[in-house]
Parts: C-alpha cells; structure tokens; sequence
C-alpha cells in the first residue's frame, strides 16, 4: 500500500494536472493575441465531457480529486474559451461565415452564445438526472459517456496524422505531455479502484496516444506535399502555412 503522503501527492496531481496544462496555451494566445492554430473543439470536448462528470458523480461519489479535476477543466476551459473568442483571427469559419456546420456548432460569434448553450446542456442534464437517477443503469451510461467523450480527443490528430502521413506541427513536447499523462491517468486509476468507466476510456486513450507515437517513428514531422486539413477548419490551415 503506498504511503499516505504518496497518495496525497498523486491526487493533488490528479486535480490540478490536467487543467494546467492548458495554462501554457492561454498564455501563449495572449502574448501572441491570436488564436490560431489551437481548435476551441478542445475546449467543447472537455466542456461537455466534465460536465457530464459532474453529474455522474452525484449518481455516483468517486474520488473527490477526481471531481476536483472536473470542476478545475470546466473553469479552465471557459477561460481558454473567452480567451480564444477574444483573439479569434480574422479568417475565422464565423467571421467569414463558411462554416458547414448543423446551427454553426461551435462556432459562434459571440462568448455569450457558448455559455447559453452551456447552460441549456447543463439544464437538459439536470433534467434527466433528476428523473433516471434511481436507474443504476442511467448512471454507469452517464460515466461511459463522460469519459468516453474526453478519451476521444487524440483521435482528430490521429486522423490528421495518417492523412499528411507527418506530424508536422505537432510538438513533441505535447505528444509526451499525452503520453505521460494518460499514462499517469491509468495507473492512478487502476491504483484507486477508481469506476470502470475512468479505466476503460484511460486505457482507450492511452491505446490511442501509443498509435500516435508510432506514428511519429514511421512518419517523421517533416512538411508534407499536400496539409491535411479539414475543410472548415482555416485556423488551423494558416499555422501549418506559417510554419
């Protein structure tokens, strides 16, 4: 059994971790006062995944480090949000209005349009929560989507990856900061007897960060002939050609 100041360590780790490493990138923005080359997709992902967290964890009590870390993300990611929105490039699917997307997803003018769609998905939730959560059932579904929606967040780079068959502007050092930190994740999860829920998607993730790895030994991060990039997303597009 680990020493009680070991276990104190890793969950003060476990809470702050994660949120911090998106510090660098707020910061980054700032001094920049540009957002190019970071998807606020990121910042739904996790937006949606911890909230949903949240709610699985009143139905059904884990680790409070673990809780802390949600309710950290959220706070961390609506700052990272505004401060995306606030230094949006010009280029941006809003501004010039290309964006294909169902009810323009995501890619809203206006800060307040995010935060009322947050609000409309945490009173949706609330709803629900408050009519299934006798269901055991319900509740186990709640954490598999919760933590199935976080797990997904290597897979765009993976698939952008495999198209430029590069990893180019991707840095190493996130790839690690992944890497090590899903690893971390799992261990801590195994460790805790955390819900199956946070070590099935911590060993998906994990599974998935592997493959970019390999990826980076077979494909290099040289430029490649023709960038992979999706078509609406023209942040992206300038980064790589600035680069």
């Amino acid at each position: 059994m680990a020493p009680a100041w070991l276990s104190t360590l890793a969950a003060v780790g476990m809470a702050i971790g994660p949120p911090l490493v998106y510090a660098d990138q707020a910061v980054s923005i700032v001094r920049k006062k540009d957002s190019i080359g970071f998807s606020r997709d990121v910042c739904a992902i996790l937006l949606l995944a911890n909230i949903t967290r949240c709610f699985f964890w009143m139905g059904a009590p884990f680790e409070l480090a673990l809780l802390l870390q949600s309710v950290f993300m959220i706070l961390a990611q609506l700052a990272l949000l505004y401060i995306c929105i606030l230094y949006r490039p010009a280029l941006s699917p809003e501004n010039l209005r290309t964006s294909k997307r169902p009810i323009d997803f995501w890619q809203w003018p206006a800060y307040t349009q995010y935060i009322e769609f947050l609000a409309g998905f945490i009173l949706v939730q609330t709803i629900l929560f408050l009519i299934l959560s006798s269901f055991e059932t319900y509740v186990s579904i709640l954490g598999f989507v919760a933590l199935g929606l976080e797990s997904t967040l290597p897979i765009p780079q993976l698939i952008t990856n495999y198209k430029q068959r590069s990893l180019y502007g991707f840095r190493m050092s996130t790839l690690l900061g992944w890497f090590g930190g899903d690893a971390f994740k799992a261990i801590y999860f195994f460790v805790q007897g955390s819900p199956l829920q946070f070590k099935v998607c911590a060993v998906f993730q994990l599974s998935i960060d592997c493959v970019i790895v390999i990826q980076r030994i077979m494909y290099g991060n040289a430029k490649p002939a023709v960038l992979a990039v999706p078509e609406d997303d023209l942040e992206q597009a300038l980064v790589l050609d600035q680069e």
